[in-house]
């Protein structure tokens, strides 16, 4: 069975769009949570998100170009052409059939499909709507667009579990890879929900935090006073290869995928089973799959969405794939300053965790002044600190009872 190696790796999120710049803000533990700028803002329950005011398509293509794209897809256009930078691949020089591209999505062009309605109920015509109104709110459009970008002739395809999105992308990438049908995969999540119709969604479930005074405090992962999740833009793409591939063409190594593993909860659309026991076979399953013990692991990225259902469940989750070892690992959740990117959000924490596991440093849970009694374990409150990291848990859960773990180490 082939090794996965990771190149390669690109971001878009609220506290920038260069990776090292992004790595760095959270490491001094900034919030890139603002007071949301959209038009009717004030007609909203919960006013915070996480925008990604520094994104431009500049650079990367032409104006016509961008706008025959929604902004989920232009983001992960933008992110992959710089994780194959990174990467130093050069496609010219590969066998395009066996380069994949596969980017998750929850919601995919959920701005386009209120754009065109909002112009169909305003105008009462036809011939007000745009002709790429479908191409645009497609969610495999982002995959798409990837592919044509670099002309990549293997499998292009979307995967869409709400907020395990991307880490089941970068899963199914590995078995391709594993399997040797695919030398390279662009593997990644992309999301723009970020508009009147999403933040009106999920204030409606009472999902979002109403912190809307204190922005920069809203996202409070395991903090008794939590009160829900910020929603955010963003997305992370990743440049996978085969041990094989990547030392033949002399690739400098980020990291190694070491393991995977997909569970269902099956018990309820939207509410995580209460003792975690999807979420624990999955961590189970991927340190399984790694084949390592929960004592080797040195850090977990937790899911740690701000909810307070999701927030108990994964604490009751690692209590019970760790065992004892839960309460000496490293914890922290980074939606505490990047918000929830929903489809995006795995695979820009699996770039997070390569830069912890490099730097030897566990990036902070924000605004974790009062941790819920059950949350005892060791979140990393309020600032970063130094440790030893060679081995990472990356978890991802999503609505629809979905399950995503990702383990990442050291080559």
């Amino acid at each position: 069975m082939k090794r996965v190696l990771v190149t390669g790796y690109g971001l878009v999120t609220p506290l920038g769009c260069n990776a090292e710049t992004v790595w760095r803000r959270v490491c001094s533990g900034e919030s890139g949570i603002r007071l949301a700028t959209l038009p009717r803002t004030g007609q909203l329950r919960s006013k915070v998100a996480g925008e990604c005011s520094d994104f431009t398509t500049d650079g990367y293509m032409l104006p016509h170009e961008a706008k025959r794209l929604e902004l989920f897809a232009q983001y992960a256009v933008v992110a992959a052409i710089d994780a194959v930078k990174h990467s130093g691949l050069d496609f010219n020089q590969e066998d395009r059939e066996r380069c994949a591209a596969i980017i998750g999505s929850g919601v995919g062009g959920l701005r386009e499909f209120e754009t065109q309605h909002t112009k169909w109920l305003d105008k009462g015509t036809a011939a007000r709507i745009s002709p790429f109104a479908i191409p645009r709110m497609m969610p495999n459009s982002a995959a798409g667009h990837v592919s044509i970008q670099f002309g990549l002739l293997g499998p292009a395809y979307s995967i869409s579990t709400a907020c395990a999105s991307s880490v089941n992308a970068a899963a199914d990438a590995v078995r391709l890879i594993r399997c040797g049908e695919m030398d390279i995969v662009l593997a990644g999540g992309s999301e723009a929900a970020l508009c009147d119709l999403g933040l009106v969604g999920f204030s409606a479930m009472r999902a979002l935090s109403e912190r809307n005074d204190a922005p920069a405090q809203a996202s409070r992962p395991f903090d008794k006073d939590r009160d829900g999740f910020v929603l955010s833009d963003g997305c992370g793409v990743l440049v996978l290869e085969s041990e094989e591939h990547a030392k033949k063409r002399g690739a400098a190594v980020l990291g190694e995928i070491k393991g995977c593993a997909l569970t269902s909860d099956g018990t309820h659309i939207t509410q995580p089973d209460e003792n975690g026991l999807g979420a624990g076979r999955a961590m189970q399953k991927a340190l399984a799959d790694a084949k390592i013990n929960a004592s080797d692991i040195d850090y977990i990225n937790a899911h740690g969405t701000s909810t307070v259902l999701g927030d108990l469940a994964e604490v009751r989750a690692i209590k019970r794939a760790f065992g004892s070892a839960a309460y000496s690992v490293a914890v922290s959740s980074t939606k505490s300053q990047l918000g929830h990117q929903l489809g995006g959000s795995g695979a820009v924490e699996a770039v997070l965790c390569l830069l912890a596991i490099r730097d030897g440093i566990v990036p902070p849970t924000i605004n974790l002044e009062n941790p819920d009694t059950e949350c005892d374990l060791d979140f990393t409150p309020l600032t970063a600190k130094e440790r030893p990291i060679k081995t990472v848990l990356s978890n991802s859960f999503g609505f629809g009872g979905h399950n995503a773990c990702m383990v990442l180490g050291c080559y």
